[in-house]
């Protein structure tokens, strides 16, 4: 049986028992000697030989308790009888809504009743590590076959709290028919929107956004070199708000001359936008992989690439990662780190979960050889993404940022002016 590291810390315990066991036997009781021989010879007593050798004394399996949500349990049970043998650790995977395993966390783990692994999203550290529910880790050498910014996604104050195996992020879908290449940058959207809509008599244009949606515009701002919060190694820093930024002004300013220029139009939602992509009145919009059977559906052409350049780069969208992390009140830590870097991070079970919920991974060796085309471009879209901010101070931001988006689009202020405000907006709740 291949046991590997994980025996290893079992190996220490099991040659202790076998040293004092010895010790025992190295002194013989004393034998009684006889002062007269018996005055009958013993009958002998035939001795029986076994034909069959006793059986071997089976080791107990070691348990490692797994919360995971009903996509991702049947691959890890799956995978569980596999370790069992190879690894003599039994995974106990236990199903629960995604959505509930976090709350449930805070509950059972104070009381010793929940797991040593949950499945999570990267956004959830703000309150499982203020709450003291989930331990470091330390991939070691591991660590280099992971995608830098999904690694970046669970680093909370410096301390790395999960090891992830998925991303999510936006990408730029165009209409192949409309658009034989897409846009590489913001001023030939700009200039696409100018010659769509002449040839098209204003039915056709460039490109759209909801009207409200921070998140889809994230990637436009940080194309211009604009940003939500400082990220430094440590993490995100509360203390550096960007939305006033530079940068995320002069995203503004270009949003701000579409309009104006009559490129762009309020009251769009999700629906709307993907209404009129789907019947061709505009070329490219920005959305995610929970799209793709609408779109696969709607018969539309598409490609799926990298958002324009500001003059910053390619637009960074956010990242959504999910991973694995380790209960503060588990009893077998340490065991569980090992199953992470032993079990987990490897190619056979990346890619079992990857099959089992198809998104780009996080793990480099299958993210490279993922064979779905359009993944593989949403992979090739975000490998420059940065991670969705899981700081507690995050919740302060949505609200002002998206009003701002939506005051430029209906022109409501300039596009300096709603920035401007909120920034100030968000200083002021992180402050009270």
């Amino acid at each position: 049986m291949k046991r590997r590291l994980i025996w290893t810390m079992l190996t220490l315990g099991v040659l202790a028992t076998l040293v004092l066991s010895a010790c025992a036997q190295a002194t013989p009781e004393p034998t009684a000697v006889p002062t007269a021989p018996p005055t009958k010879a013993p009958t002998a007593v035939p001795t029986k030989v076994p034909t069959e050798a006793p059986p071997p004394t089976e080791v107990p399996l070691v348990q490692v308790v797994v919360w995971a949500d009903e996509l991702r349990s049947p691959v890890m049970n799956e995978l569980g009888v596999t370790f069992a043998t190879d690894y003599g650790v039994e995974l106990v995977v236990q199903e629960m809504g995604f959505g509930d395993i976090r709350d449930q966390l805070a509950i059972a783990g104070p009381a010793g009743e929940g797991p040593d692994i949950i499945i999570g999203a990267h956004d959830w550290l703000g309150q499982l590590v203020a709450n003291g529910l989930v331990a470091p880790i330390d991939l070691g050498a591991k660590e280099g076959e992971f995608l830098e910014a999904a690694l970046t996604a669970f680093i909370y104050e410096g301390q790395l709290y999960g090891m992830p195996y998925a991303t999510e992020n936006v990408a730029f879908f165009c209409n192949p028919d409309i658009v034989e290449t897409a846009p590489a940058t913001w001023d030939e959207v700009t200039a696409l929107a100018e010659q769509l809509e002449a040839d098209s008599g204003g039915e056709v244009t460039a490109w759209t956004i909801q009207t409200n949606d921070p998140y889809h515009y994230f990637p436009v701002m940080t194309s211009f070199g604009g940003y939500v919060f400082g990220l430094t190694e440590a993490g995100y820093d509360p203390t550096d708000v960007g939305l006033d930024s530079e940068g995320s002004i002069a995203a503004a300013t270009w949003l701000e001359g579409m309009v104006a220029d009559g490129h762009l139009e309020p009251g769009v939602d999700y629906d709307v936008m993907h209404s009129l992509f789907e019947q061709g009145s505009v070329a490219c919009i920005g959305t995610g992989p929970w799209a793709l059977s609408r779109i696969r559906d709607s018969g539309v052409s598409y490609t799926i690439n990298r958002y324009p350049d500001g003059g910053a780069g390619s637009g960074s969208p956010f990242l959504g990662v999910q991973g694995f992390m380790i209960s503060a009140f588990s009893e077998n830590q340490l065991l569980a780190q090992t199953v992470l870097t032993e079990i987990f991070a490897t190619e056979e079970f990346m890619q079992a979960m990857y099959d089992a919920d198809p998104r780009p991974a996080a793990f480099l060796p299958v993210r490279y050889a993922i064979e779905d085309p359009d993944l593989a471009s949403f992979a090739f879209a975000g490998a420059d993404g940065l991670p969705m901010p899981a700081i507690p101070e995050m919740s302060s931001v949505w609200t002002a940022w998206g009003n701002a988006v939506e005051f430029v689009i209906t022109g409501q202020l300039s596009a300096e002016e709603a920035f401007t405000n909120a920034a100030e907006q968000v200083r002021t709740l992180i402050s009270e």
